[in-house]
């Protein structure tokens, strides 16, 4: 008979992503270097990362079982990272489990103003940015902007913002 799996309370779970959870927003440029010409490509990204150490792993793995998804990663000599970085995952699962397992503090303020901007990625969910909503673009830019002074890195997210205006004013016009 397979082993059933452990689950944490929910609230046990929000009060710890409350400590340790962050909520992350970014404005990234990739460039395909095995490409020809190795061409340049900006894109939104968000993800739901929570970091503990190794003995942590058993926790990280009880929140990744609650939450149906995500992935755990060894970072380093004595880190776990788990994160969520699909977009129908955070949509569909972090989202509705935080918002019935209220956080606390800034990590809730945080979490309100990155939920705005996932359910913005997800409504634009396979389309090229050219395609998007002018305003669309906008509001993820100043949710950047806004979700900054919740985070400890101040810069961290910021760096392809200049682009990120530039596309508004070039492509979308």
């Amino acid at each position: 008979m397979p082993e059933e799996k452990k689950i944490l309370p929910e609230k046990y779970i929000a009060n710890f992503i409350s400590k340790e959870g962050c909520f992350d927003l970014q404005f990234r440029r990739d460039v395909k270097h095995k490409r020809p010409q190795r061409p340049v490509y900006y894109g939104w990204k968000a993800q739901f990362v929570v970091m503990g150490k190794y003995k942590d792993e058993d926790l990280l793995r009880e929140i990744q079982n609650s939450l149906n998804g995500g992935r755990l990663h060894f970072v380093g000599e004595n880190k776990i990272r788990y994160s969520v970085q699909s977009i129908d995952d955070l949509y569909n699962k972090v989202i509705p489990f935080l918002k019935e397992y209220d956080l606390s503090g800034n990590k809730k303020r945080n979490f309100e103003w990155w939920s705005k901007a996932v359910e913005i990625l997800f409504q634009n969910k396979g389309k090229a940015i050219k395609e998007w909503k002018k305003e669309d673009f906008r509001q993820l830019i100043k949710i950047q902007k806004i979700m900054q002074k919740y985070k400890i890195k101040k810069i961290q997210g910021q760096k392809w913002l200049s682009a990120a205006e530039s596309i508004i004013a070039e492509i979308l016009g």
